[in-house]
């Protein structure tokens, strides 16, 4: 009655605690990017059906996965995630009720550095993860891309855990990735640049999160994750600068689209 969808590029580290805790599926659908590590060997031999494709974005390699499945009932999970004992008997009590829902999210528990970030706007950080495929499409967006459903969505309220960044390495190369193609999105909605949102956003976004958002509450690893949104708002807001000027210079090769086909190439 369910499939589970998850994307993959060079996962080892990760891909078997996540498979084993969607066992229970009826079906499992990796989408893998052309690992060059042990990714697909140890998909295979958590009996998940893998699908080796050329990295496209996001977007479309979440869609290709969806339009593999069997089933009606989606349940899409990212490599570093984990379904708890919870989330499991919540999910398969919903898909045999003949009056749920189009959609569901999930609250997602989500650690820092092996820390649970409860605060700062991390917890319950409601993802879109169980739907029904009929009712979907995807959202095409560059970066935060998600499904769209046709009807009525509801909460679960289960945990998914979330292993994020596991060094401060890690999160500033997720960091440079994420903001050349946020990047993007501000180009698409046509923001100029001023010199005042170097100043105003990155602070804006620091005492949002560590005082507004209660950050502080988790210690110093609030305070570092307060800091690092401050320096991804300043980072996005330097390259739609770079990209900016570029443009008025008619270069054959804009920065942004440059970081661009390096995320493209990286995953």
């Amino acid at each position: 009655m369910v499939s589970v969808i998850l994307i993959t590029k060079n996962e080892e580290v990760n891909i078997e605690r996540c498979l084993q805790s969607v066992q229970w599926a009826d079906e499992i659908i990796v989408v893998d990017a052309e690992s060059t590590d042990q990714t697909v060997a140890k998909a295979k031999a958590l009996h998940a059906t893998v699908f080796v494709k050329h990295w496209e974005g996001y977007a479309k390699q979440k869609e290709f996965a969806m339009h593999q499945t069997k089933h009606d009932w989606v349940f899409s999970i990212d490599a570093d995630e984990e379904v708890t004992e919870q989330l499991k008997k919540e999910i398969l009590h919903i898909v045999q009720q003949s009056s749920a829902l189009n959609g569901y999210e999930v609250p997602r528990k989500s650690f820092f550095l092996g820390k649970w970030i409860r605060y700062g706007g991390w917890y319950p950080g409601y993802q879109l993860r169980l739907f029904k495929k009929s009712k979907a499409r995807m959202n095409h967006r560059p970066v935060h891309e998600g499904f769209l459903i046709d009807g009525m969505i509801g909460l679960l309220s289960a945990d998914l855990n979330h292993y994020t960044y596991n060094s401060i390495r890690h999160y500033i190369e997720k960091m440079n990735d994420y903001s050349s193609l946020d990047v993007i999105n501000t180009v698409a909605r046509g923001r100029t640049v001023r010199w005042y949102n170097f100043i105003l956003n990155p602070l804006s976004a620091f005492l949002r999160m560590y005082f507004s958002l209660h950050g502080y509450r988790d210690g110093f690893h609030g305070f570092l994750l307060a800091y690092y949104s401050a320096l991804h708002s300043l980072t996005i807001f330097a390259k739609s600068w770079e990209y900016q000027i570029s443009l008025r210079q008619q270069t054959s090769l804009p920065p942004v689209t440059a970081g661009a086909v390096a995320q493209q190439k990286k995953f």
